[in-house]
């Protein structure tokens, strides 16, 4: 190596004669060197290097677990026609409450605790701000097919949190309007969704609960196994038909249309994936729990 280093040095200023017979020499050394394997090589550093050894892994960044499983939500609805509509993050009260049939002063208010700012704009409590805007939209449209869209979106409530609760969550906001639009139908969505983000057909139930912006309305609940290994059911996803006064605001008649919505808690879906304990790891910013994901 250090002979043929001096000969390179040395070839610029050497005679036509001379570098050609330099030249061979060059050629024959670089193909001595090929044959030499990397521990005959000795280095002229003072600390030698074992060439051999395992390289030193990179300390590369990686996605957040919540962004992970939303991208794993957002492909599965892919796949069964929906399209994706991102939440607006700050809204105004009447997409969040009055065109959801929370009109001024109703009681159903208080259950949707949440921050307002010094412009009485509101950071949205539900991905569910979004419904008016993408009724009015297809009302506009000539309607030949069904409306089929998710909202993911990032949440806020002024709560208190606990293991199971957070005051800044993540939902994906789910419009189904259409001629076949039933409960059945809902059920069945929501069911394909479950078990296919699961891989498996995880235990769940529906019972009957209310909102003020859909009349029935249901809960898909499914089954938590603790970190004793008790089971406990756990509320995932909230939805129901859309309420008549919901589509009329949006100028779709109620007599004609008919459609279904839900808000699937995006956290609790990692959660129950990984078998996690407590949703507020989450919003932590500890790199030693997000780097296991």
């Amino acid at each position: 190596m250090d002979e043929l280093a001096k000969l390179l040095k040395e070839l610029p200023n050497l005679s036509p004669a001379e570098k050609k017979a330099t030249g061979l020499r060059i050629k024959a050394l670089k193909a001595e060197l090929s044959k030499t394997s990397p521990q005959d090589v000795k280095s002229d550093s003072k600390v030698d290097v074992d060439e051999t050894l395992p390289g030193i892994k990179p300390n590369l960044g990686t996605l957040h677990p919540i962004t992970q499983m939303k991208e794993l939500a957002e492909d599965i609805f892919l796949n069964m026609g929906f399209r994706i509509v991102e939440a607006v993050e700050v809204d105004n009260d009447y997409n969040h409450f009055t065109a959801l049939n929370f009109p001024e002063g109703h009681p159903a208010r208080d259950s949707w605790d949440t921050f307002k700012t010094t412009e009485d704009f509101l950071p949205i409590a539900h991905t569910s701000t979004m419904q008016n805007r993408i009724l009015k939209e297809y009302a506009k449209s000539d309607k030949s097919n069904n409306l089929r869209v998710i909202i993911p979106g990032k949440c806020f409530r002024y709560e208190a949190t606990d293991a199971v609760h957070e005051h800044t969550f993540y939902q994906i906001e789910g419009i189904y309007v259409g001629a076949d639009a039933s409960l059945a139908t809902l059920i069945g969505v929501l069911a394909t969704f479950v078990n296919t983000y699961y891989g498996y057909k995880i235990p769940y139930k529906i019972q009957p609960t209310y909102f003020p912006f859909v009349e029935p309305g249901l809960e898909m609940l499914v089954q938590h196994t603790r970190p004793d290994g008790s089971k406990k059911w756990l509320e995932l996803i909230p939805s129901g038909m859309i309420h008549p006064n919901v589509l009329k605001e949006a100028d779709l008649d109620p007599l004609k249309y008919k459609g279904f919505a839900w808000a699937i808690g995006l956290d609790r879906l990692v959660m129950l994936k990984y078998g996690l304990s407590d949703i507020r790891e989450f919003h932590k910013g500890d790199l030693r729990f997000l780097k296991q994901f």
